[in-house]
């Protein structure tokens, strides 16, 4: 038994490839707004790239000459590439039903999304029901730095304790910003990234969706804290 095991009382829940099923339409988006200035980036590494921020993202698929001469319009693009395939982004299995019984449960649930506000909250509608349900709502333009960075995360947590919190998430960037956070990070492979990986990132457990997640609550930290 870790020190996360006992006496969990908050989760942080990642958006983007943890309660909405985007990552595809991401990779697809950011790949053809490359193209739109001239760049061609294949499609396996900007899927390992979702889920950092897209301030760092073109810099680490396309090199540091590419970001300086044309990374805002690139990220530009891709936020209007992203928007014609909006309409094909749904929740992910069981997302607003894990939530659910995680409040049920008595845990405060903070929402810690790398997207700016506005495409947050768009992203939240898909997830019928979940904005309710949450306590609390920080979106990637309330931290200085993006993930792998752990800004995002301290800015989430507020005053809650780091060893009494739980992230949700789908990316070993994930994983690697709760770690650097000082809080336990639970995977899920809605992202496309494999159990090992996610282990091996120091995830703390992994499941295929929140459903899976959530028929296995009891069996993982978040179940533990509360027997």
């Amino acid at each position: 038994m870790t020190s996360h095991d006992a006496g969990i009382d908050t989760v942080l829940l990642d958006l983007d490839g943890t309660l909405v099923d985007s990552v595809y339409q991401h990779t697809t988006a950011w790949r053809a707004a490359f193209r739109d200035v001239g760049v061609d980036v294949a499609a396996h590494r900007l899927h390992r790239s979702i889920g950092m921020g897209g301030d760092r993202l073109v810099a680490a698929v396309a090199g540091e000459s590419v970001e300086n001469a044309v990374g805002d319009e690139v990220r530009a693009r891709h936020k209007e590439r992203l928007d014609e395939r909006f309409h094909e982004i749904v929740a992910t299995d069981g997302a607003v039903e894990l939530l659910e019984e995680l409040r049920t449960r008595g845990f405060t649930l903070v929402l810690a999304s790398s997207a700016d506000k506005e495409l947050s909250e768009r992203l939240l509608e898909i997830v019928e029901g979940a904005g309710p349900l949450l306590h609390d709502r920080v979106a990637g333009g309330d931290a200085d730095e993006s993930k792998p960075a752990p800004d995002l995360l301290e800015v989430a947590l507020g005053s809650h304790d780091p060893e009494r919190t739980v992230m949700l998430g789908d990316t070993v960037w994930d994983v690697e910003s709760a770690k650097r956070a000082g809080v336990a990070c639970i995977g899920l492979r809605t992202g496309g990234i494999s159990t090992a990986e996610l282990l091996e990132a120091g995830a703390v457990s992994v499941h295929d969706t929140p459903r899976d997640l959530l028929e296995h609550l009891d069996e993982t930290v978040l179940g533990r804290s509360r027997a």
